[in-house]
């Protein structure tokens, strides 16, 4: 028995439906949902300036706080690590499904702003650390709720709906690098436009954004919620896909700047390369919403193995590329920075779909921290990889997470063509 796009909405409308003896039909569209879209898409591309300020204006910091190598990637590093325990407590203790989405994305902005802050009047990699730290913690609170908000407004263009919002997060994550682009090697630009931005997004949150007519159901607060969602095949498939995604995404772009002025050095301008780097991780905005266009058109499980074939081969190719002329180079990192984000947004589109509908923020938690603590691997790895083979093949061991990733997303579209309806944990 095969599950197509019919089957699927209606286990989708199954599901929603629980508990609430209403349909809700897929072709309802409320003219609000475009509104709350562009609030919770631009709020996220705020609230994420601050995650990559560090990274971005990396090098002036290693100059004038002494920083080695290892302490320089333990800067974006550390972020994730943030980003994984807040995540992972989130999950624990169901956050994302317990408290107000609104509030909660809100305050989480603007804490994570008010400690991207403190580099301002850090003296050293002692007191940054912990202050990356706690940007990552609380970032936690605004990226999966992000993504639950706007799909309590999408049904049928949900795929698109997520990508947007993923698109938004991927251009917020680029903005530092524009930013030091046009301020030049001012690091307090830089860092304080990464603040000022996530101030600005607690304000439009907090006062422009409303729940859609399609909420998920709520149900109290559960220590075991975790535990079942970990033997939730469909759920576990569907993060096992990301995880794929995710070994290859922040290495790439943590390191695609250092990897750029290695294969260009004294051949083009710092502010070439910068302006270069921003368009390789702006791009995933188009890529997102190319994949969640596709996606709702063809299939997820079709966008995200397509997204990760490309992007691994993209991961051997920049070893080939090396020392080809520039611009064939910077061809190649603007088609990588597409599709190695192309594809994010429908891995949470999945998890929503697949994940018991009482416990889908705490799954996206769950997901996204299990995800983020793959790059910490990564990202780590990259300078070790550089020190023994140099920066021609840093790349190349990245494409093993996305020829996992297609894997685990077979199985999942095999799963789900067996198992067409899928009861709600707990029954």
């Amino acid at each position: 028995m095969v599950c197509g796009q019919a089957t699927l909405s209606l286990v989708n409308l199954k599901r929603e439906n629980l508990g609430t003896g209403i349909i809700h039909s897929d072709v309802d569209r409320d003219p609000r949902r475009w509104t709350m879209l562009a609030v919770v898409s631009f709020g996220m591309l705020l609230s994420l300036t601050s995650w990559m300020t560090a990274t971005a204006v990396g090098p002036e910091l290693q100059l004038k706080w002494s920083l080695s190598s290892s302490q320089l990637g333990w800067l974006t590093t550390i972020v994730q690590l943030g980003f994984v325990l807040g995540t992972a407590l989130g999950a624990i203790l169901n956050l994302a499904d317990v408290l107000p989405s609104r509030g909660y994305f809100a305050l989480s902005a603007f804490l994570a702003a008010a400690s991207n802050a403190v580099l301002l009047t850090a003296d050293g990699f002692n007191e940054a650390l912990p202050a990356r730290f706690l940007t990552g913690f609380f970032l936690a609170g605004v990226y999966p709720p992000g993504m639950k908000m706007v799909s309590t407004w999408f049904q049928s263009a949900r795929g698109l709906a997520i990508g947007t919002v993923v698109g938004a997060l991927t251009v917020g994550k680029a903005t530092p690098y524009l930013l030091k682009a046009v301020g030049g090697t001012d690091t307090i630009s830089v860092i304080a436009g990464g603040s000022i931005a996530g101030l600005f997004a607690t304000l439009l949150v907090a006062t422009a954004y409303r729940d859609g007519p399609y909420p998920f159901p709520s149900r109290a607060f559960e220590w075991s919620r975790v535990g079942k969602l970990l033997r939730h095949k469909e759920t576990m498939l569907a993060t096992g896909g990301y995880l794929g995604h995710m070994w290859e995404l922040y290495a790439m772009w943590t390191w695609i700047s250092a990897f750029l002025f290695a294969a260009a050095a004294g051949v083009v301008s710092d502010t070439i390369i910068d302006l270069v780097v921003f368009g390789t991780i702006a791009a995933g905005a188009l890529g997102c919403v190319w994949g969640g266009i596709a996606a709702d058109r063809i299939g997820r499980h079709r966008v995200v193995n397509l997204a990760m074939a490309i992007s691994g081969g993209c991961c051997l190719s920049a070893g080939v590329l090396f020392h080809a002329p520039f611009a064939f180079l910077v061809g190649l990192t603007w088609v990588w920075g597409f599709f190695v984000v192309a594809d994010s947004a429908q891995f949470s589109a999945l998890v929503t779909e697949v994940a018991p509908q009482d416990s889908v923020g705490t799954a996206l938690m769950l997901q996204t921290s299990l995800g983020f603590l793959v790059t910490m691997v990564t990202i780590q790895a990259v300078p070790a990889i550089v020190g023994a083979f140099g920066w021609q093949w840093a790349f190349a061991f990245l494409a093993a997470g996305p020829v996992c990733g297609i894997c685990s997303i077979l199985l999942l579209e095999r799963s789900q063509r067996v198992y067409c309806v899928q009861e709600p944990m707990g029954n």
